[in-house]
């Protein structure tokens, strides 16, 4: 099973793990709630894992104009 991990602003892969076997607890997902769970991790039709995250240079532009926050979608 391939885990991608996806900014969720710019779409950017920002890694990926593949493992024939994952625990959840070895991805620290367990501390997700229920809603986060569903708005962070999809799976495809092979069956891999997609889970969105922010990249670095998603999350120093959220820290330098901290309105961005506000929307839904700051990358043009």
């Amino acid at each position: 099973m391939l885990i991608n991990y996806i900014c969720r602003h710019c779409q950017r892969q920002v890694g990926k793990l593949d493992r024939e076997r994952v625990e959840v607890s070895e991805l620290g997902l367990e501390c997700l709630s229920e809603d986060d769970h569903r708005e962070m991790i999809t799976y495809d039709r092979e069956g891999n894992m997609n889970i969105k995250t922010i990249c670095d240079s998603c999350e120093r532009s959220l820290q330098q104009h901290p309105h961005y926050h506000e929307l839904d979608f700051f990358i043009q």
